[in-house]
C-alpha cells in the first residue's frame, strides 16, 4: 500500500474535488498537488501541508502519517491507556482514584522520571508510565493536606504537561491539548507563576503543531509579557521569559512573517546574553544554543535554506547545551537545509548523526526526518546507508 503524502492527499480528496479545486481552497500552486500525487515530490513546507490538511478537513497527523499507536502486551500501556487516564470517570462511579496517593517526594521522583524519559525520546516507555502516573498524581493532589495542596497540584500539572508533550509527538493532537489544559487547571491551585507561564508556552507550541500560527504567536507573547523581568531578575525568570519569546518567534516564522520572527529572535538573544550560558528551568532549555537552534528553525520553515546553514555555524559547542532530543532535532533542520540546497551526502551524514543522538525510538516519530529521507531517495536510490536509514525510519 502506498503510504506517501501524495497518496494520502489523493485518498482524502477522493472524487469530491479536483486537484485544481484543492489547490484553490488551500491557496497553494496546483503543481504542488499534482507533483505530490504523482510521486514527483515527497514533501512540502509545513505551512503548505497545514493549508492542504485544512482544505481537506483532516488532521495534519493523518495527512503526513504521523498518528501513532504503540502496541503493547501490557493492557495498561499505550496511547489508548493514556487517553483513558486523561478521561477518568472514577469520580462519577465512586470508585475513587485508580492509584493510592504517595508522598510529595515520591510524586516528584515520578514526575522527574517521566520528563527524563521524554527528553531522551523514550516515548514507548512513557506510554507505560504515564497512565498509572496520572492516576497516582491525581490521588496525591486529592489527598493533600492544606500545606501540601499547592506543591501537589504543581506536580500534577507537570505530569499532565509531559503527557501532553508526549502525545504531540505521537500525533495525538486532541488528547494532547486536553492534557495541557488540565495542566493549566492544576497549576492554578499552585503558587508558581513561572510554571503557569511556561504551561501557556506549551499551549502555544501545541497550537503551532496544529497550524494555528497567529494564536500560537499571541499566546506565547502574552505569556512572556506576564513574566517580563523588571530590574534585577533571577536566572529562572530570564530563562522562562526568553523561552516564551523564542516560541513567539517560531510561530511568526511558521506564518512566513520572516522579518518579524528574526527581530524577535534578536530580542531573545539579548535576554540570553544576560545569562551565564545555556540553562534548563521548568523543562525548557534557554540560552545561546536555543537561540541559534530557533534561528535555524525559522529559516528552514521559511524555506531560506542557505541562511539556515549559515545560522547553524553559530551554535556553541556543537549544541552541547541543548537537551538530547533538541540536539537531534537541530540536526534534522540542518539536514533539510542541506538536502534542499543539493548537498545530499552532507544531508545524509547529518541525518545519521541525528539518529545517533536521538535514538531508534525517537527516529520512528520524526516526520521531518522521513520527508528528508524520501527526498534523498528520489536522487540516491542505490545508496546503501540511505536505504538502511529509510528502513529504520519506516520510509517505503
Amino acid at each position: 500500500m502506498d503510504t506517501s503524502i501524495g497518496a494520502r492527499i489523493k485518498h482524502f480528496r477522493g472524487r469530491s474535488m479536483t486537484q485544481t479545486q484543492l489547490a484553490d481552497l488551500a491557496e497553494v500552486h496546483p503543481s504542488l498537488i499534482r507533483q505530490l500525487e504523482q510521486g514527483k515530490r515527497e514533501g512540502a513546507s509545513i505551512m503548505s501541508l497545514h493549508k492542504i490538511s485544512k482544505a481537506l478537513d483532516v488532521d495534519i497527523a493523518d495527512l503526513v502519517g504521523k498518528r501513532h499507536g504503540i502496541p503493547s502486551e501490557d493492557p495498561g500501556a499505550g496511547v489508548v491507556a493514556i487517553r483513558h487516564a486523561l478521561n477518568s470517570v472514577d469520580d462519577l462511579i465512586d470508585d475513587g482514584p485508580g492509584q493510592l496517593p504517595v508522598t510529595l517526594h515520591e510524586a516528584r521522583r515520578a514526575v522527574d522520571y517521566a520528563w527524563g524519559a521524554y527528553w531522551n525520546g523514550r516515548y514507548e516507555t512513557l506510554t507505560a508510565v504515564l497512565p498509572p502516573g496520572l492516576s497516582q498524581l491525581r490521588a496525591t493532589a486529592h489527598a493533600a493536606r492544606r500545606s501540601e495542596i499547592a506543591p501537589a497540584h504543581e506536580l500534577l500539572a507537570r505530569m499532565y504537561w509531559v503527557t501532553g508533550c508526549t502525545l504531540v509527538h505521537l500525533g495525538q493532537s486532541d488528547p494532547a491539548f486536553a492534557a495541557i489544559r488540565s495542566a493549566l487547571t492544576a497549576a492554578e491551585r499552585g503558587n508558581d507563576s513561572l510554571l503557569a507561564a511556561t504551561l501557556r508556552g506549551s499551549v502555544s507550541w501545541q497550537l503551532l503543531v496544529q497550524g494555528r500560527y497567529e494564536e500560537s504567536h499571541k499566546v506565547a507573547l502574552k505569556a512572556a509579557a506576564s513574566v517580563e523581568p523588571v530590574g534585577e531578575a533571577t536566572e529562572e525568570q530570564l530563562a522562562v521569559y526568553g523561552s516564551l519569546v523564542l516560541q513567539g518567534a517560531t510561530a511568526a516564522g511558521r506564518q512566513q512573517r520572516v522579518q518579524d520572527a528574526l527581530d524577535i529572535v534578536v530580542a531573545a538573544q539579548e535576554v540570553a546574553s544576560r545569562l551565564p550560558g545555556d540553562t534548563k528551568h521548568y523543562e525548557c532549555n534557554f540560552g545561546p544554543s536555543q537561540v541559534v537552534m530557533q534561528s535555524v528553525d525559522v529559516n528552514v520553515s521559511s524555506e531560506r535554506y542557505p541562511e539556515a546553514i549559515e545560522a547553524a555555524k553559530a551554535m556553541p559547542d556543537g549544541g552541547a547545551g541543548l537537551a538530547q532530543v533538541s540536539r537531534a532535532r537541530h540536526r534534522l533542520d540542518q539536514a533539510a537545509a542541506l538536502a534542499r540546497t543539493g548537498q545530499n551526502q552532507r544531508a545524509l551524514d547529518m541525518l545519521l548523526t541525528a539518529e545517533r543522538i536521538g535514538g531508534r525510538d525517537w527516529v520512528r516519530y520524526q516526520t521531518l526526518l522521513k520527508q528528508v529521507v524520501a527526498e534523498l531517495r528520489e536522487k540516491e536510490r542505490q545508496h546503501s546507508a540511505l536505504r538502511s536509514l529509510a528502513e529504520r525510519a519506516g520510509v517505503r
